[in-house]
């Protein structure tokens, strides 16, 4: 349901808008821009003249989208935590925040997203330093990717949400719960570790486990991975796809994924951004753990990667987890399992969804069509 301060931030910004004479004006002609400000103040959004993205990571530019995707999802840009942000927003409902997992982008929720827009507005979001987002060279520690994601609902219109995070997504979302646990109604996450958390495996453990992790100390490094990565996009990040999957990934799929990272020459710094920023993100989990979530958590892990491993994080810093271990899966659980996985969420997210319909939010502006 919506409370006070939302009603309220949404009327303002209606008055605003009126005032500036953009009411009216289609989709791709308006974008939001939220000011940064501290945690207990509703950032206050403003619409700006901003251009619907038609380029390589945007809806329009995306491979083998389901039937009808087009028609309900777009691609748009939003000015929030001092960032250009991208999202891909669709559907109908109380808002779904879903926040993917390195080195993906928006894309990998394409296979849920329909199904889930017929109960939900769900917003799919590129993260700080991937895709279609803005690459600055700072911000890459989970507090600051979290305050990326509240400000960017708060210019959405919604004060108040769920929010799935897959991968690099998981720890992004669990800070958001954490740090922000009066806009996040539920959250499910799957596939990750949290650093200071998950008790960390020997420098020198078994080849299966240093062939499954060995990229993380490696993104972690300055210069030298992209200067090795540059030009081989398709062997490094070929070779993550193909190894961490059970159930293996569309060439096309992980051809779209390569180009964008070969698109630009800040994306593979941006990309391993998260890495170079988990010493920061440690200390902060390490304050975290102090407040144990109180929220419904869903941990969903693939039988073929790390199982039961995501729920057992998950119980470390949270009262309330469920858990779901998809058989004949990898890490991929979107793309490798999209019904298993749709079923898990679907399940999980009944009650924040009945709770929406008496009085679901309507975004500050709407980002036309």
């Amino acid at each position: 349901m919506e409370d006070q301060t939302s009603a309220g931030l949404r009327r303002r910004h209606v008055l605003r808008t009126a005032g500036a004479g953009a009411l009216g004006l289609g989709l791709g002609s308006i974008a939001l821009t939220a000011v940064t400000m501290p945690h207990d103040v509703a950032p206050q959004p403003q619409a700006t003249p901003m251009p619907t993205p038609e380029v390589l990571g945007s809806v329009g530019q995306a491979p083998h989208l389901p039937p009808g995707f087009t028609k309900t999802f777009t691609s748009r840009f939003v000015q929030a935590n001092g960032i250009r942000q991208h999202v891909v927003v669709g559907g109908e409902g109380p808002p779904l925040l879903l926040i993917h997992g390195w080195p993906e982008t928006w894309y990998a929720w394409r296979l849920v997203m329909p199904a889930l827009a017929r109960h939900f507005t769900v917003i799919a979001v590129d993260q700080r330093g991937i895709g279609l987002t803005a690459k600055p060279k700072s911000g890459y520690d989970t507090r600051t990717l979290a305050d990326d994601m509240v400000t960017l609902m708060a210019a959405l219109g919604y004060q108040r949400f769920a929010a799935v995070g897959h991968d690099t997504g998981m720890p992004i979302a669990y800070a958001l719960a954490a740090d922000h646990p009066e806009r996040v109604a539920r959250l499910a996450v799957a596939e990750a570790f949290l650093p200071a958390v998950t008790p960390s495996p020997p420098l020198v453990g078994t080849a299966q486990v240093n062939k499954r992790l060995w990229h993380i100390p490696f993104n972690r490094l300055t210069d030298v991975n992209e200067q090795l990565v540059r030009g081989r996009e398709g062997i490094y990040f070929g070779w993550q796809f193909a190894t961490k999957a059970v159930r293996k990934l569309p060439d096309y799929a992980v051809d779209y994924y390569v180009r964008i990272l070969a698109s630009q020459h800040d994306a593979l710094r941006g990309s391993f951004g998260w890495y170079r920023a988990l010493d920061t993100t440690s200390a902060q989990d390490r304050q975290r753990r102090a407040r144990p979530l109180t929220l419904p958590v869903l941990a969903i892990g693939g039988a073929g990667s790390l199982g039961e491993n995501v729920a057992d994080t998950m119980k470390r810093v949270a009262h309330d987890v469920r858990s779901v271990v998809i058989p004949g899966t990898g890490h991929w659980v979107a793309e490798e399992a999209p019904q298993e996985v749709l079923a898990a969420l679907t399940t999980f997210l009944e009650p924040y969804r009945d709770q929406g319909r008496s009085a679901r939010p309507q975004p500050a502006a709407t980002l036309g069509k």
